[in-house]
């Protein structure tokens, strides 16, 4: 359907077996299955089109047995608070995040700049951003099958250009959804004020004056940045404890060593030029799953694999 849509822009579907396959073939079949998907989603055309969005909708209600009914969802704020939407358990994360905004104040034309994800606000007062929601993902659906991890369902900004913040702070509703979620990142640390910063911050959030916040937040470490749960690196050698920033085109990595002393290293976006994301399991019974993710970065001239493994 998608190639009588979009002809030649859909690349070739990989070919099938038809013997019995055995399990190197699976394992073949399943890689070149998952590198047509990456492949597709690239296209914008082609994952915004009903086809696509439609099989996936079906998909993904009847892998988990959910028929098309009338729910309500709730949406968290930076700050905690929530907005109720009457929503279709088969609404898409696109759909939804338009109800939202509008539910917030928020302009049609601002909406690109924000995004849904999925996060776990922890009791020891941890935030863990698990994944962002794909547009033709079913949020509903989602948060139904990750039960066990207890995840929320957010509206965050998303890019990862902290002058773009300038672009939205005219529009009230935009400017507080910057001020509640800067607020949120420096009172979970993934801010790096100075002493003198802080003090500065403070009386800003105490006079609620949200724009003089954002124009001095603008200029801390990681403010703009996504942290990401702590992982194991082998960078600069194996076993690495890390803690991980993303944004401003890099990937920063606070490394601890061996020798307990701490590595600050910066991976520059258009320094690397390919990434994989491996599923690898426990290695264990009882003991949690394991994600690997390598990406090729050129180091002075000489191109290397990085490897982050974290658990889920």
């Amino acid at each position: 359907q998608l190639r009588q849509l979009f002809g030649n822009a859909v690349p070739a579907f990989p070919p099938k077996f038809y013997l019995a396959m055995t399990k190197s073939m699976a394992d073949e079949r399943r890689l070149q299955l998952e590198q047509y998907l990456q492949n597709v989603t690239l296209d914008s055309n082609i994952t915004n089109s009903d086809v696509f969005i439609g099989f996936f909708r079906k998909l993904q209600q009847d892998t988990f047995k959910i028929q098309t009914q009338r729910v309500f969802l709730d949406v968290y704020l930076a700050d905690g608070s929530n907005v109720r939407l009457d929503i279709q358990t088969s609404d898409t994360a696109e759909r939804i995040l338009e109800v939202a905004s509008c539910k917030v104040g928020l302009p049609r034309e601002l909406i690109k700049y924000f995004s849904l994800f999925f996060f776990q606000d922890d009791d020891d007062g941890a935030l863990s951003v698990v994944k962002k929601v794909a547009d033709f993902e079913l949020p509903y659906v989602s948060l139904q099958s990750m039960k066990e991890l207890h995840c929320k369902l957010g509206i965050r900004k998303w890019y990862m250009d902290p002058s773009l913040d300038i672009l939205l702070m005219d529009c009230r509703a935009s400017l507080n959804l910057l001020y509640i979620q800067a607020v949120q990142e420096v009172k979970k640390n993934w801010v790096k004020p100075t002493e003198g910063q802080m003090q500065e911050l403070e009386f800003l959030q105490k006079n609620v004056n949200k724009a003089k916040f954002l124009e001095l937040i603008q200029k801390m470490q990681f403010y703009g940045y996504m942290r990401l749960d702590p992982c194991i690196c082998d960078y600069p050698e194996e076993g690495c404890s890390a803690d991980i920033y993303l944004g401003n085109n890099e990937i920063n990595c606070c490394i601890k060593l061996p020798t307990k002393q701490t590595k600050e290293v910066s991976f520059k976006i258009n320094r690397l030029r390919s990434w994989q994301v491996t599923f690898l399991g426990a290695a264990k019974d009882g003991e949690d799953d394991t994600l690997e993710l390598r990406f090729e970065y050129n180091d002075s001239g000489t191109w290397q694999w990085i490897i982050l493994y974290t658990k889920q």
